[in-house]
């Protein structure tokens, strides 16, 4: 059997105890875009959890490989699982106000379920993607079931993804909502209920406990916790006008706080204001943009900043001199530049 073609690592997105999310390309194909859950680093402690959240997303991948909107499974090896790219803005970034993006998301729904596969994990607006042209994408399927048959279950299942989904349109669009659709949302499964009562108490105990987690994309519970106190000792100082704290990758394993700071002080000064241990990165701004394009730029997220550059091209002022002067250079690294 020949060898197979090397994945180039350009840029890492998310990391945690179970994977590390990284994007690149295939040694003889630069110009096409892939993501890789790499799972060869995982550590000991959490192999089962991980191996049985890649069973999940490798079985569902290879099902709904070909659907318009979701990604296709490219291959799966000793360093994880290699998927197409999945270009677009994440829903909470995006916003989408445009019935039209949610009626594709639909199709998107129509088509998984007459696959018999159910996504269940649809209330995060990160799984969800706007693509630049407006349509609907879904990503992330470590959760996602792959149905033997249409029992209770499977309809049970599908029925929250879609009532999931009508929960994104009610935040981002509700003047589209239709009676129906408003029924649905009042109307959450009995098994829902009774996650909502019970498990998911358990859930956050454990992940937001013992992991550190919350439901932003992975990240811990840093900035939740610990953020107000970080923004109120930067603002004490009488040259900081603003903090935006930001998550991004730290280079070896977890994740980190990346502080924005608006100010004259020059990088020494800035860095100088508080401890590493409190906060990895901190980025003097001449002018602090909205919190969701800083956190792109923290997380490495250029190729979405670009399109919400095109889409809103009065930020390139702001913008440009903030990315020019970025701190997290995970991606130069895997790269060698």
């Amino acid at each position: 059997m020949s060898a197979r073609t090397p994945f180039i690592p350009t840029t890492v997105h998310k990391r945690d105890e179970f994977s590390e999310t990284v994007s690149g390309h295939l040694e003889d194909a630069p110009d096409t875009k892939l993501v890789l859950r790499k799972l060869d680093g995982v550590p000991f402690w959490a192999k089962p959890i991980a191996n049985f959240l890649a069973r999940k997303e490798i079985k569902s991948l290879r099902v709904v490989t070909g659907i318009e909107g979701t990604p296709d499974l490219i291959r799966v090896d000793h360093e994880g699982i290699l998927r197409s790219w999945s270009d677009g803005i994440p829903l909470n970034l995006a916003k989408p106000s445009d019935p039209a993006f949610y009626r594709d998301a639909r199709r998107i729904l129509r088509d998984m379920r007459a696959r018999n596969v159910t996504h269940n994990d649809l209330a995060k607006p990160q799984n969800w993607l706007m693509t630049p042209d407006g349509m609907a994408s879904v990503i992330d399927f470590q959760l996602a079931s792959v149905h033997r048959r249409r029992g209770k279950l499977f309809r049970t299942m599908a029925y929250e993804d879609l009532r999931h989904l009508l929960k994104q349109k009610r935040r981002y669009a509700p003047a589209h909502l239709t009676a129906a659709e408003i029924r649905i949302l009042n109307q959450k499964s009995l098994p829902t209920r009774i996650w909502m009562a019970t498990g998911k108490r358990a859930y956050n105990a454990i992940t937001r406990g013992v992991f550190n987690w919350s439901d932003h994309e992975g990240v811990g519970n840093r900035i939740a916790q610990d953020g107000p106190q970080i923004i109120a000792d930067l603002e004490s100082n009488k040259d900081v006008s603003g903090v935006v704290l930001s998550p991004f990758a730290l280079p070896a394993k977890g994740m980190g706080i990346y502080a924005f700071v608006e100010t004259s002080l020059d990088q020494t000064a800035t860095r100088a204001l508080i401890p590493e241990g409190r906060v990895e990165l901190i980025q003097p701004v001449a002018k602090l943009p909205r919190a969701d394009v800083l956190e792109l730029i923290a997380m490495n997220r250029l190729d979405e900043l670009d399109i919400v550059l095109t889409n809103e091209p009065d930020l390139r002022a702001i913008t440009d001199p903030i990315v020019a002067g970025r701190l997290n250079l995970t991606d130069r690294r895997l790269t060698g530049v």
